[in-house]
């Protein structure tokens, strides 16, 4: 049997029989892959640690006839911090239920993979606001997803200048004139478009290097909610957890 080692990271672990795991794992080339991990809940099991959800590591697989097996791990990163703070793991489950929806088996899922660490990256080991960074998170999904918003004139009347609303229908910035036409369209402020702007166009690593405040962060996370929800046809909710 075939026998491979691939980065990945956690995004379900669920019990099978009195010792073993059933796993989905995230990785970079094979996309979302289910894979066995016998014995991953014995206490003195090396596999105990690298298979808990979130956990991103190292695994050495082998192929089976309808499933992968896993022969060991190396742990990268735990995000320790997001599994002691609910306030932290509640926004961590509500992008990782995200993730599972738009990944499926052998594609390229790199640059989703690479947004998924960062963010749990920023939820784990920053104060940043956690609203905020989900809506970055979704912004920037959107954009690998396909939709990214089209920014740099207005959609309808190809206008650069005096672009201050969001269309949601339409995909991107519009004037003024053109909105009133656009009952999608949605208000945003000079600080609201650039952060638009920014987070769909941002170096990867980059992409959540700004802050906002007040009127413009709840602009912000109106328009990418709104947005999000529409493109995704469905309505997603940070859920509590207990």
């Amino acid at each position: 049997m075939a026998t491979i080692k691939v980065k990945g990271i956690i995004l379900s672990e669920n019990n099978m029989g009195d010792y073993d795991k059933m796993l989905t794992i995230l990785t970079p080339n094979f996309g979302k892959i289910s894979c066995s991990a016998k014995g991953a809940r014995r206490p003195k099991s090396a596999l105990l640690a690298g298979t808990q959800l979130f956990c991103f590591g190292e695994y050495l697989l082998y192929q089976g006839t309808s499933t992968y097996h896993m022969n060991s791990c190396e742990i990268i990163e735990m995000f320790y911090k997001i599994r002691t703070d609910l306030d932290k793991l509640k926004y961590a489950i509500h992008i990782n239920k995200i993730v599972q929806d738009v990944t499926d088996e052998n594609e390229n899922c790199y640059n989703i993979l690479q947004l998924y660490l960062n963010t749990l990256y920023m939820l784990s080991e920053t104060d940043k606001d956690k609203e905020l960074v989900v809506s970055i998170f979704k912004l920037r999904l959107l954009s690998i997803l396909g939709f990214m918003p089209r920014v740099t004139a207005c959609v309808s009347c190809k206008e650069k200048e005096a672009l201050s609303y969001f269309s949601i229908r339409d995909n991107g910035f519009k004037c003024e004139p053109c909105s009133r036409q656009d009952k999608s369209s949605l208000y945003m402020s000079e600080s609201t478009k650039n952060a638009i702007k920014y987070t769909i166009t941002a170096p990867a690593k980059k992409v959540f290097s700004f802050d906002l405040k007040n009127e413009a962060l709840e602009e912000f996370k109106l328009i990418t909610r709104i947005y999000f929800n529409e493109k995704m046809e469905r309505e997603y909710k940070v859920e509590e957890i207990f």
